[in-house]
């Protein structure tokens, strides 16, 4: 399936709802995440002369993105005016010819690559739009930014062309688009590359030189796991201002609405080896948000070597992502190989100011993978970066049972541990980085690989056999050998040991863990190293720390 349908149906597979996706961003560097005074100086200002009234969009009758005056608060204020109005669920009304498409149908509708909008005259980016159909019925209004002036793109048939498969004309009216993505030449100066997609829902995804699709992000998430169901917000409309000649900056504006809370973001787009997205985003909850998620990444985990007895399949490796690292406000770095569970789980990370967390590519060789169609070991990592204070919360990591690749059952966010208060406004800024992992200090120690296995091959679930390697990164290895602690919160352990390893520079830990009559058990090892004091202590920052949730 190709990967552009696959996160939007994953999650409605498997919890049984239809989501939407996409960024945002809004924000001066160094706010946290509370009700910002400047929010309100912003809002108390006189409404600018636009021509996107709340009261005529609610009604279905108008759009947002008319043409008119647009500035950097425009948003911000369709934000909350919407928020003080009932929700009104997004567009879906398609004429019947687009009703019932099929995929192949859908996919036969196709972007022209010579109507890209900015391609005449050529600008460093080129914007192409998605039709309407098949999995994605909602409408989403675009605009274009010129200076202060803002224009409606309106639907145009012209920008696409058909195949066999599509037997009926496509629509004349304004239907809308049902998202868009940017080209830009990320690889080789004379050909402009994919480099970024937004569409369904809040979802978007972006790639860093040589990357191809893999891990998702979202602007928003709400309620997730939660057993009434999960609320997903929509991005019901962008705005995207036009990029300058001669620089690789690009700002996209968007607006999001949901039962619960509406919320005005600003992206900054910057691509390169690593493609950067600073996310600016105001939120106004329409009710009291005790389960909500910021900067949430979404991905796909199968299979690795730290778990594979439930799987049949004939590659070693199959993920987008292999593990979520964390560097908390305490600068201890986190690492927590992921997990494809019998059951969904999840897993809470409390933390104090987190400097960063995300979900990692961590495993770049082919042969982990041996897969000819889909390059796992060039799929991005996601990292965010909070800018500011974002206080006390927790990282939460869910994971879903799969039996296939076609379903991201991996997500992750952080969860702030006060509650957004309804008729409040919050304001909250991250940088996003996909392409290589956060680079390290020379010298630090990661983990680079986790495997699992029997134990005792006379009572095979039993003891499982646990064994992980350390690679030291550019720098000299100590003189004196660590010490390894492992623990477990349920179960033993025995049998730990830990040598050089030849091969990397670094170390190889092993250990034997016995889970008992534990049903589920979370594992922590870390290597001690000799303080001044004669004391064997951790080496925050220098050193990660690994952790592990076994379960029956």
């Amino acid at each position: 399936m190709p990967s552009r349908f696959r996160t939007l149906l994953s999650l409605t597979v498997l919890l049984g709802v239809v989501f939407s996706q996409i960024p945002v961003s809004l924000a001066e560097p160094n706010t946290p995440l509370t009700p910002e005074n400047s929010v309100d100086a912003i809002l108390a200002e006189t409404p600018t002369p636009v021509a996107n009234s709340v009261e005529a969009a609610t009604s279905g009758n108008t759009k947002f993105t008319k043409n008119g005056i647009f500035d950097q608060d425009t948003v911000i204020k369709l934000a909350k005016a919407l928020a003080a109005k009932p929700y009104v669920a997004p567009e879906e009304a398609l004429p019947e010819s687009l009703q019932n498409l099929t995929q192949e149908q859908y996919q036969d509708i196709r972007f022209r690559s010579d109507k890209a909008i900015w391609k005449n005259p050529s600008l460093p980016y080129q914007l192409q739009l998605f039709h309407r159909g098949f999995y994605f019925k909602q409408m989403v209004e675009l605009a274009l930014v010129r200076g202060n002036q803002v224009s409606h793109l309106a639907y145009n048939p012209d920008y696409f062309e058909t195949g066999k498969s599509l037997t009926q004309p496509l629509p004349k009216r304004d239907i809308g688009y049902s998202g868009f993505r940017l080209h830009y030449p990320l690889n080789r100066h004379d050909y402009f590359d994919e480099l970024l997609v937004f569409q369904g829902a809040t979802y978007f995804r972006a790639l860093g030189k040589g990357n191809n699709y893999g891990v998702s992000a979202r602007g928003l998430a709400l309620k997730t796991a939660d057993p009434m169901g999960e609320e997903f917000p929509f991005f019901k409309a962008f705005w995207i201002e036009e990029p300058h000649k001669d620089a690789n900056l690009l700002v996209i504006h968007a607006l999001l609405d949901s039962p619960s809370v509406t919320g005005a973001y600003r992206f900054s787009v910057r691509p390169g080896d690593n493609t950067h997205m600073d996310v600016d985003a105001v939120l106004f909850p329409r009710v009291d948000l005790d389960k909500v998620g910021l900067a949430p990444g979404t991905s796909m985990y199968m299979h690795a070597l730290n778990g594979r007895q439930h799987i049949d399949d004939a590659r070693p490796e199959v993920h987008d992502s292999d593990g979520l690292l964390m560097l908390n406000g305490r600068s201890e770095r986190l690492w927590r190989p992921l997990a494809n569970p019998k059951t969904l789980q999840v897993s809470a990370f409390m933390d104090n100011a987190p400097q960063g967390f995300g979900l990692i590519q961590r495993q770049r060789n082919y042969y982990a993978y041996e897969d000819l169609q889909t390059p796992y070991q060039t799929h991005p990592s996601l990292w965010v970066e909070p800018i500011g204070n974002w206080g006390q919360g927790s990282v939460i990591l869910t994971e879903i049972p799969t039996q296939s690749e076609i379903h991201d059952n991996i997500m992750v966010f952080w969860r702030p541990q006060e509650t957004l208060k309804a008729g409040s406004h919050y304001r909250f800024a991250y940088r996003l980085s996909w392409g290589e992992e956060p680079a390290v200090k020379q010298g630090t120690i990661t983990v680079s690989r986790t495997a699992s296995g029997r134990a005792d091959i006379t009572k095979p679930t039993a003891k499982r056999l646990f064994v992980i390697d350390y690679q030291l990164n550019d720098g000299k290895r100590p003189k004196a050998m660590p010490v390894p602690k492992v623990q477990s919160s349920g179960g033993s352990i025995s049998k730990v040991s830990l040598q050089q390893n030849a091969h990397n520079g670094g170390y190889r830990l092993t250990f034997q863990f016995d889970p008992e009559d534990a049903a589920v058990a979370e594992l922590r090892a870390e290597l001690l190293f000799d303080t001044a004091t004669g004391n064997m202590a951790p080496a925050p920052g220098k050193v990660e720390t690994w952790l592990y949730r076994w379960s029956r």
